[in-house]
């Protein structure tokens, strides 16, 4: 696992994690924990690494790997498990806590129950959670106890939006706009106050520098820049945010 931080443009830290197997996904926390997605051998779960690098813990063994992992401001981590076609949840504050199913029924399927290899997942202030259907070519929005969705992307949407191929990845920002992650269409989309449109991307798969190839996933910072896990050309993009700014003459 490597870090960097912001100005910097080499890495400041190689964090090493080979007894912990393959690791699939990251985590970080506002109080600086880390919290790991892994496979080993026939096992997988979920690991935290606390903030001073040096000690990790077991969170969630399970037998499925997570695709995606979140914590809410509850304190509750999330695991989305693309093979098995549903969301889990369990909370940080108990370790007894029992985990439980959020989404999806287990099986695959396109009703507003059901889940088609789900992968990236975000979870907001209300404790609503959103989910890239991956294969359903949609984003489903599940409200905190309702195991029935509403299609707010996608395939199936009530309202127009945009068609979705594939999508990995969503992030709902402070302004409640949806960026997600559409895999095979190789870009970035996000919904405004009217309608949705591509952001990044645009311009069809490739290396350049406004272009992308297979993204993963996306995230910001807390200056409003995007990062984004740009998969088949091998690296990290940074989109860095350009405010606007205008002044009054009195």
């Amino acid at each position: 696992m490597i870090v960097w931080l912001n100005t910097n443009s080499a890495p400041i830290t190689n964090i090493s994690l080979n007894s912990s197997g393959k690791v699939i996904n990251v985590f970080v926390a506002e109080v600086g924990d880390i919290y790991f997605g892994y496979t080993l051998n026939s096992t997988s779960g979920i690991q935290k690494l606390t903030s001073n690098l040096t000690n990790s813990d077991s969170v969630m063994e399970i037998c499925p790997r997570c695709y995606d992992i979140f914590i809410d401001k509850d304190n509750n981590i999330y695991c989305s498990i693309d093979d098995q076609h549903k969301i889990l949840r369990k909370s940080l504050n108990d370790k007894l806590d029992p985990i439980q199913i959020i989404a999806g029924t287990g099986n695959a399927g396109s009703t507003s129950n059901m889940l088609s290899t789900p992968n990236g997942i975000f979870v907001d202030t209300n404790l609503d959670l959103y989910v890239a259907d991956h294969r359903n070519n949609r984003i489903q929005l599940f409200h905190e106890g309702q195991l029935n969705g509403i299609t707010v992307a996608g395939s199936g949407s009530l309202n127009i939006t945009i068609m979705l191929n594939r999508p990995t990845g969503i992030v709902l920002d402070g302004n409640r706009y949806l960026f997600i992650v559409d895999y095979s269409n190789n870009r970035i989309v996000r919904n405004g106050p009217n309608e949705f449109y591509c952001l990044f991307g645009c311009n069809g798969s490739g290396p350049a520098d406004n272009q992308l190839s297979t993204p993963r996933s996306m995230a910001f910072d807390s200056f409003g820049n995007i990062y984004v896990v740009d998969d088949a050309n091998h690296r990290i993009q940074k989109f860095h945010l350009i405010s606007n700014s205008c002044s009054k003459l009195n």
